[in-house]
């Protein structure tokens, strides 16, 4: 321990169940011996109620100039609106266009132990879907048009943002194992290229950065038939790459055959500055009832460990997880949370840490 680097890392609890789970993944860390100094920041609807504003620019500067890493609970509350409708509370468009975070890294992995509501999960599951995460239609964010007759939001995809996150996907998949079910380092393109020139421009990029990787399988699926074959086929997928709308949708389809949105972490990565947190939102009717699983907010805590380069420690976490599943420590009720509540749940994955 004394010969790794003290890493600075800033943590934002968020709202709704987001301040427990962030507890919990710290506690992980403690006990896992991860040299980390950890700072408090605001941000999130509470803040947003209290200040007029969900992240200060103080904060903000200080995340870019400050911390090497920042662990973020979930944001928002369904009540805490923008007067076009919108929620006021969330903080992606500010970190991620704040950050230039451009890669929005989602892993999906059915653990061993954990239900899936597939009636075969062979030969398994564990895929990562790459989500551009600064342009696409979310760019429109806050900057819709319109009338009470119509209503338009803007797609756009630019080369730089296209070829940066297309080629950090084909990195990515040179450092996996490749798809579970032939071993092969693929990278899938999914588009809608057959409908909307943006996308038909997207594929095409995908084209000219993967001719780079010849030792990586280029692969493409149109978004409808993606949401199908993550379904039926999930063992075929390596690294999916797409655009920022349908990365979010497709990581819950991808969440919901592994057990649900407690179990998916994600990585908000950019060339200066990254981000990491659950892909769910505060699910503020639980919110201080000890039911919520922490078993994202963890993984988030070890997909930041290692992109700090400690990736011993990381491995360490995921392996704990695994075997705090497997075991039977952490059991899923129907509605997602843990038997035992969130407590039960985090001291199962700390007694696994020694195997």
């Amino acid at each position: 321990m004394g010969t790794r680097p003290q890493f600075s890392i800033a943590l934002i609890p968020g709202d709704g169940i987001g301040p427990e789970l962030v507890e919990s993944a710290v506690e992980v860390l403690r006990a896992a011996s991860a040299d980390l100094h950890f700072t408090t920041e605001d941000g999130g609807a509470g803040t947003f109620r209290r200040t007029g504003t969900a992240l200060s620019p103080e904060v903000l500067q200080r995340i870019r100039n400050t911390y090497d890493g920042v662990l973020k609970g979930p944001v928002g509350l369904p009540d805490v609106r923008h007067p076009d409708g919108t929620e006021a509370g969330v903080l992606g468009g500010i970190l991620r266009g704040g950050l230039d975070t451009y890669a929005n890294v989602r892993p999906i992995t059915l653990l061993p132990g954990a239900a899936t509501p597939l009636r075969s999960a062979e030969p398994g599951i564990d895929y990562v879907i790459v989500r551009e995460n600064t342009e696409g239609l979310y760019l429109s964010r806050g900057r819709g048009v319109g009338n009470d007759r119509a209503v338009a939001d803007q797609l756009l995809m630019t080369r730089e943002g296209t070829e940066r996150v297309v080629r950090f996907a084909f990195e990515l998949a040179r450092r996996r194992g490749g798809a579970p079910a032939d071993r092969v380092r693929r990278v899938t393109c999914v588009d809608k290229s057959n409908v909307l020139r943006s996308f038909a421009f997207f594929r095409a990029v995908f084209d000219e950065i993967a001719d780079e990787y010849p030792d990586i399988e280029r692969d493409y699926r149109y978004a409808d038939a993606a949401g199908h074959d993550l379904v039926a086929d999930p063992g075929h997928f390596d690294v999916l790459v797409m655009e920022n709308f349908l990365g979010d949708i497709l990581s819950d389809v991808g969440a919901a055959t592994v057990g649900g949105l407690g179990m998916c972490p994600s990585g908000n990565i950019g060339d200066h500055a990254a981000y990491f947190e659950p892909i769910h939102g505060s699910a503020p009717a639980i919110a201080g009832q000890d039911k919520a699983n922490p078993t994202s907010q963890i993984l988030a805590a070890a997909l930041m460990l290692e992109h700090l380069g400690d990736r011993s420690t990381a491995a360490r976490i995921k392996d704990a997880v695994a075997r705090a599943y497997r075991r039977g420590g952490i059991r899923l009720l129907p509605n997602g949370c843990p038997e035992g509540g969130t407590e039960a749940a985090t001291r199962a994955v700390i007694d696994a840490l020694d195997g």
